[in-house]
């Protein structure tokens, strides 16, 4: 009797510790997020498949939108300041954390100016694993020179960060209303 009732306290007692599982770590994470500026990753910001996919966040671009060129935005950002544009590009980085910054550059190319898509009051995200899509991207753009702590913040998720010649970072910006991501 005394076997047979440890085997049934046995059977109930280890699923139940196995299935409360380690919380150490989840409190770290949450510590380590506590740190960071970003509100929190809404559902829609999980990785996407690996191919063939089209992905949409925020409000629907504008039928009819006229395309400006990334390279006319970046080699005259003061033109384009405070107005509303269309873009393309490849994304180069997106952020590592959330998903709430990408980085746009005409190419892909790791050191070419690039401009920082953030997303119009951290409404959406895009993917994290959004690097190397292409992406048509509608907002305002913004030009901006960063706090050193902000620049080196984008610089811990993956971001690079353009100098000034008086090494103040500063950077083009876009705070889209709505994106598009293909692969």
């Amino acid at each position: 009797m005394n076997t047979l009732r440890t085997s049934l306290m046995l059977l109930v007692a280890v699923p139940l510790v196995a299935f409360a599982g380690d919380t150490s770590s989840a409190k770290a994470g949450k510590a380590a997020e506590a740190d960071c500026h970003h509100p929190p990753a809404p559902a829609s910001a999980k990785p996407a498949e690996d191919t063939g996919w089209k992905l949409t966040r925020g409000e629907p671009i504008k039928k009819g939108a006229k395309t400006v060129k990334l390279a006319d935005v970046l080699a005259k950002p003061q033109a384009h300041d405070g107005k509303t544009v269309l873009i393309e590009g490849q994304v180069r980085k997106a952020c590592e954390r959330k998903g709430c910054w990408m980085e746009l550059a005409a190419s892909g190319e790791d050191k070419a100016p690039g401009v920082r898509v953030t997303f119009k009051d951290y409404g959406f995200f895009v993917p994290l694993d959004s690097a190397g899509s292409q992406a048509r991207v509608e907002g305002v753009v913004k030009v901006a020179e960063l706090t050193e702590s902000r620049a080196q913040h984008y610089e811990s998720e993956g971001a690079i960060v353009p100098r000034g010649t008086d090494g103040k970072p500063r950077e083009v910006q876009l705070v889209a209303t709505g994106v598009e991501l293909r692969r």
